[in-house]
C-alpha cells in the first residue's frame, strides 16, 4: 500500500496556518533541499501576536500573524483562532503584500444572499465555527503568491465577568511548530485599582515561565508578557516542534475598598458592585434528578459522585430535598428538611442508592419541586430571611407526561410566578438545550450545558459552588428620575459571592455636576442600601490618566451588555414584541461592528485574480438554524471537536472534513465474507476490521446488488481486549475471559480504561478519554425477501490516535486537503459533477448524500458529500484491494 501523506497544520496561540502535502507531525520538508528552520512546505510563519488590553473589565484583543510563502508556487494558507463563547468578533483583516482587505458586518440574511451568489459562482469558503465550552472556532484560507507576504488580523471583545472572585482571559495555545515572533501581552487598567494578577500555562515549566513570562502590577495599571525564545519553544533541545499546546489564563481583581464603582466617559456610564463580607442568605433547594434510562452508567455516576460532594458543602441553616423523575417522580422526604449533620448523612445514602429507569418526566417533577418550596414558605417551615433556588439536570427530552415544551414553560412560569430561580443543566448533547435555556431565563436562572467528559462531576459541582453563597436577594440598582436612558438589567433576584453586578446606560445630560446610584437588597439579617456619588469634575480628572486606553470603551462596553441582554430577551419573545428586539440588536450590532447571531462578517479576499468570499458567523448552544448554516461543519461540538467519520449502509464510507464544511463519500464494491480494514494504530494497539455481508437473495442484477457490514471486530492488542459485534449479539474477551450480550440488552460494562455500553441499537465504545465508536444495529423486517439486518460504524472522536493511524477510515483522522472546481451538470439532474483535486489526483466526482443514523437509527439525518467513484480511488491511499485483511482479528 501507498505510503500515507498527511497535510500539516501549523497553528499559533489563538491562530495558525494550514498548508498541505507533508507527512507527520514535524512537518519537515521532502526531498533533498534543506529549507531553513521554521519554513515548512514554502511556507514560514514568522510572527504571531496577541494584544489584550483592559479597561474596566471590558476585553479588546487583537490576534496577528504573519507569514511569507518562500515557495516557487501559490500555496494556501489558512488562519485559525480560537476565542471565548462570551465575545463578538469587530474585525477581520487581510493584508497581502501591503493591501489590506477589511471584512463588513452585515446583516446576515444579506450576507447570505452574499454567500450564496458567491456559491452559485464557484467562489465560496466558508468560515469553519463550532462551538465548545469555553471557546468558539474561526478559520479563514487564502492563496499566497510565491514570495508573498499575508497577514491576518482579528479583532474580538468581550466583558470579563467576575467568576469565583476573579477575572479571567481564556487563551489556547496550540502552536505545533517553532514561530521566531511569539507573543502574548495584555494591559490592564482597573480605576479601581488592581489588587491581584496571575498568569499561568498548563504546558511550562516553572524554569519556562520564570524567564520567558513577566506580569507585573501597581496601583490601576498591570502588565502581563509571555515571550519564550525559539529554543524556549522546543519540545526538546534538538526537536522542531512546540511545546506550546494548552490553556494559557491571566487572572485578576480589584480593589474594593467601595462595593460599588461607577465610571463615566463621553456621556455613557458603567456601575460595578460586588460588597464583600456580607454573611451568607440561608438557601432553600430543590435539587430535580433526570434518572430515566439515558442516564445509565457513567453519566449516573458523575451525577452521584457530584451531589455527594454538593452535600459536604450545604450549610446547616439550608433546607433541602431530592426529586428523582423518570416515567414518574419520587422524592427524597415529603417536605423540605434542614441540613443537620443527621439528615445530611441520610441524603448521602439516598443518593448512593440512586438508580436509572425508563422515560423523561420533565414537567411533574418541576412542578412538584416548586410545591414543595412555596408551600414550606406558606407554611413557615424555612427562615424568613431565606432565599429559594430549584436546580434540575436531564439529559435529554420531555417523552411521559406533558411533553410539549411550550406548555411545561407556560405551567412552570406560572407556578413559580417569578418568586425564585430556576437553574437547568443540560447534560450532552442529546436534548433541547434551547427549550432548557428559555425555561431558566424567563424564571430569572440560567442554563448550563454540562459537557459528557471525564470532569462531568466537577462540572456538575462547579456550577453549584457559583450559587451557592447568596449574598443579597432582591437586588435593585436606582438611578435618580430622568437622568439615566438606555438603562441596562438593574434588578437581579441573586447576588451571588464571588461575581459582580454590572449596570451601564447613558446620560440624559453630560454636563450634570454630580452622579447617584442606590443599591438595595434584602440581606441574611437585614436591608441593604449602598449609595454611590461621584463628583463630575472628579471624573473629568480621572480620564487624563487613561490615555492609552482606547477611549470609548464604555460605550462599547454598554453596547455589548445591551446586545447580549436584548438576545437573551428575545429567546423568549413572540410576534411584535420579538420583532422590535430584533431590530433593535441588530441595530447595534452593525453600529458597534459586532458578529452577533443577527449579523456576519463579510470578507472579500483575492483568490486566483477573482473575488472569494467567506462568511463569519456566530455559533450558538443549541440546533443550528439550516437556512442559516450553509453546510453540516458548522454544527456546534464539545471539545475537543468530534468529527464523524463512518461507515454505514451499502457500504458507504463518509469522511467529513470540518477544515472545508463539507464531506466526501465512496463505496467500497466487493464480494460478501471479504473482511476490510477499517482502522489500525500501531502505537495505541487499535484496530477495527469489517465483514461483508450480501442480500439474501443471489439472482439480482448484479450491478445493483448491495452489500453492508455484518461483523465488526474491535481489539486492542495493549490491553487483551477483542469485540465481535454482529446483528444477533455482541461479544467481549478479555484475555480468555468471554461475555455475551444481546441488543436487547441495556448495559454499561467499564474496565482497564474500557467503556462499552448496549443501549436501544446502539453501541458505544469508549477507551480512555478520546477514542469513542459507535456501532448502530439496522433491523429489517424479518421476513423481508432481499435485506438482512446489519451494522453502521462511527468515530466520533479519534483525536488521541496517534499520526501512525491508518484503514479506509483511520488514514483520514489527519487533517487533509481537497480543493472542488468546475461544478457542472452530471448524467443525473439532481446531482452535478465537479472536479476534485485531492492527494495530488485530480478526479470527477458527484454531489449527492448519505445519511448519519447516530441519533435516529430508523430515519436518519441527510449529510452532503462529494462521491469518489472507483472504489475511492484517488481518494484513498494505494488501492482497496490493499486494505482487504484474512479475518476479524
Amino acid at each position: 500500500m501507498a505510503s500515507a501523506r498527511w497535510p500539516c497544520l501549523i497553528l499559533a496561540l489563538l491562530s495558525g496556518v494550514a498548508v498541505s502535502g507533508f507527512p507527520r507531525r514535524l512537518c519537515r520538508p521532502l526531498g533533498k533541499r534543506s529549507l531553513p528552520e521554521g519554513v515548512v512546505d514554502g511556507i514560514e510563519v514568522y510572527g504571531t501576536k496577541v494584544h489584550c488590553k483592559v479597561t474596566s473589565r471590558f476585553a479588546h484583543n487583537v490576534v496577528t500573524t504573519r507569514a511569507v510563502n518562500h515557495a516557487d508556487t501559490a500555496k494556501e494558507v489558512s488562519f485559525n483562532v480560537e476565542l471565548p463563547k462570551t465575545a463578538f468578533i469587530t474585525n477581520f483583516t487581510l493584508t497581502i503584500d501591503g493591501v489590506t482587505y477589511p471584512g463588513n458586518v452585515k446583516e446576515k440574511e444579506v450576507a447570505k444572499k452574499q454567500y450564496e451568489k458567491a456559491v452559485s459562482q464557484g467562489k465560496t469558503a466558508g468560515l469553519v465555527k463550532a462551538s465548545g465550552r469555553k471557546l468558539e472556532k474561526f478559520t479563514v484560507s487564502v492563496n499566497v503568491a510565491a514570495g508573498s507576504k499575508v497577514t491576518f488580523e482579528l479583532t474580538y471583545e468581550e466583558l470579563l465577568k467576575r467568576h469565583k472572585g476573579k477575572y479571567e482571559m481564556y487563551l489556547k495555545v496550540q502552536p505545533k511548530q517553532l514561530v521566531k515572533h511569539f507573543e502574548i501581552t495584555a494591559d490592564i487598567f482597573e480605576p479601581q485599582g488592581i489588587s491581584t494578577l496571575d498568569a499561568e500555562a498548563s504546558f511550562i515549566t516553572n524554569d519556562l515561565l520564570s524567564s520567558a513570562l513577566t506580569k507585573s502590577f501597581s496601583g490601576k495599571k498591570g502588565h502581563v508578557s509571555f515571550k519564550p525564545s525559539l529554543d524556549q519553544q522546543r519540545s526538546c533541545p534538538t526537536c522542531t516542534d512546540s511545546l506550546l499546546k494548552g490553556d494559557f489564563i491571566i487572572t485578576y481583581d480589584v480593589n474594593r475598598e467601595s462595593p460599588a464603582n461607577v465610571q463615566i466617559v463621553n456621556g455613557y456610564f458603567v456601575h460595578f458592585f460586588a460588597p464583600q463580607g456580607l454573611p451568607v442568605v440561608p438557601k432553600n433547594v430543590v435539587f430535580v434528578i433526570d434518572v430515566s434510562g439515558s442516564m445509565h452508567g457513567r453519566k449516573m455516576e458523575q451525577t452521584k459522585d457530584a451531589l455527594l460532594k454538593i452535600l459536604e458543602d450545604v450549610k446547616e441553616d439550608d433546607y433541602l430535598n431530592f426529586i428523582l423523575f423518570s416515567g414518574g417522580v419520587t422524592t427524597w422526604k415529603d417536605t423540605l428538611v434542614q441540613a443537620t449533620p443527621e439528615n445530611i448523612q441520610e441524603a448521602r445514602k439516598f443518593v448512593m442508592n440512586i438508580r436509572d429507569q425508563g422515560m423523561t418526566n420533565i414537567n411533574d417533577a418541576l412542578l412538584k419541586g416548586i410545591s414543595m418550596l412555596n408551600k414550606a414558605r406558606e407554611e413557615y417551615r424555612v427562615l424568613e430571611r431565606s432565599t429559594s433556588i430549584v436546580i434540575m439536570l436531564t439529559d435529554g427530552d420531555a417523552n411521559v407526561g406533558e411533553s410539549r415544551p411550550e406548555k411545561i414553560q407556560e405551567n412552570v412560569r406560572n407556578a413559580i410566578g417569578g418568586k425564585f430561580p430556576l437553574y437547568n443543566l443540560g447534560f450532552g448533547n442529546n436534548l433541547n438545550y434551547n427549550f432548557l435555556e428559555r425555561m431558566a431565563l424567563e424564571n430569572h436562572g440560567l442554563a448550563r450545558r454540562i459537557y459528557e467528559d471525564s470532569d462531568a462531576n466537577v462540572q456538575l459541582q462547579g456550577f453549584y459552588e457559583e450559587v451557592a453563597n447568596p449574598l443579597l436577594t432582591d437586588v435593585e440598582v436606582e438611578y435618580p428620575e430622568n437622568a439615566i436612558l438606555d438603562l441596562t438589567q438593574n434588578s437581579y433576584q441573586h447576588f451571588y459571592d464571588g461575581s459582580e453586578i454590572v449596570v451601564a446606560g447613558r446620560l440624559a445630560d453630560e454636563d450634570m455636576n454630580s452622579f447617584k446610584a442606590d443599591v438595595k437588597g434584602h440581606g441574611a439579617i437585614n436591608d441593604l442600601t449602598f449609595t454611590e456619588e461621584l463628583d463630575m469634575k472628579e471624573v473629568e480628572k480621572a480620564l487624563k490618566e487613561r490615555d492609552y486606553i482606547f477611549g470609548n470603551y464604555i460605550e462599547r462596553l454598554w453596547a455589548y451588555l445591551t446586545i447580549e441582554q436584548l438576545l437573551e430577551k428575545r429567546k423568549n419573545a413572540h410576534g411584535e414584541e420579538k420583532e422590535n428586539l430584533t431590530a433593535q440588536t441588530l441595530d447595534l450590532s452593525l453600529k458597534y461592528h459586532f458578529v452577533t447571531p443577527l449579523t456576519s462578517m463579510v470578507v472579500t479576499k483575492p483568490e486566483d485574480n477573482e473575488n472569494k468570499t467567506a462568511i463569519a458567523d456566530k455559533p450558538g448552544e443549541g440546533p443550528v438554524d439550516a437556512e442559516v448554516i450553509p453546510s453540516m461543519a458548522y454544527l456546534t461540538n464539545s471539545q475537543p471537536p468530534q468529527t464523524p467519520y463512518y461507515v454505514d449502509g451499502d457500504p458507504h464510507f463518509i469522511i467529513q472534513v470540518p477544515e472545508k464544511d463539507d464531506a466526501i463519500c465512496f463505496n467500497i464494491d466487493e464480494e460478501p465474507g471479504t473482511v476490510l480494514r477499517l482502522i489500525q494504530d500501531p502505537v495505541t494497539g487499535l484496530t477495527v476490521n469489517g465483514q461483508i455481508i450480501g442480500e439474501k437473495r443471489s439472482s439480482l442484477d448484479s450491478q445493483t446488488r448491495k452489500t453492508y457490514f455484518g461483523k465488526l471486530g474491535i481489539a486492542n492488542a495493549q490491553m487483551d481486549f477483542q469485540i465481535e459485534v454482529t446483528p444477533e449479539r455482541i461479544t467481549l474477551w478479555h484475555g480468555a475471559a468471554q461475555s455475551t450480550f444481546s441488543w436487547l440488552d441495556t448495559v454499561t460494562v467499564t474496565q482497564d480504561g474500557l467503556s462499552v455500553t448496549i443501549d436501544r441499537k446502539n453501541m458505544v465504545v469508549s477507551f480512555g478519554d478520546g477514542v469513542t465508536f459507535v456501532v448502530v444495529l439496522h433491523q429489517v423486517w424479518k421476513k423481508q425477501p432481499i435485506h438482512h439486518d446489519f451494522l453502521g460504524f462511527y468515530v466520533v472522536d479519534s483525536h488521541r490516535m496517534s499520526a501512525q493511524t491508518h484503514g479506509l477510515l483511520g488514514q483520514f483522522f489527519h487533517p487533509f486537503d481537497f480543493k472542488v472546481s468546475d461544478v457542472h451538470p452530471g448524467s443525473d439532474p439532481t446531482k452535478p459533477d465537479a472536479t476534485m483535486v485531492v492527494k495530488n489526483h485530480r478526479l470527477t466526482v458527484t454531489r449527492g448524500s448519505q445519511k448519519d443514523y447516530r441519533k435516529d437509527v430508523s430515519a436518519g439525518t441527510k449529510v452532503a458529500c462529494w462521491f469518489v467513484h472507483n472504489n475511492g480511488q484517488g481518494l484513498i491511499d494505494g488501492v482497496h484491494s490493499d486494505y482487504i485483511v484474512p479475518s476479524l482479528f
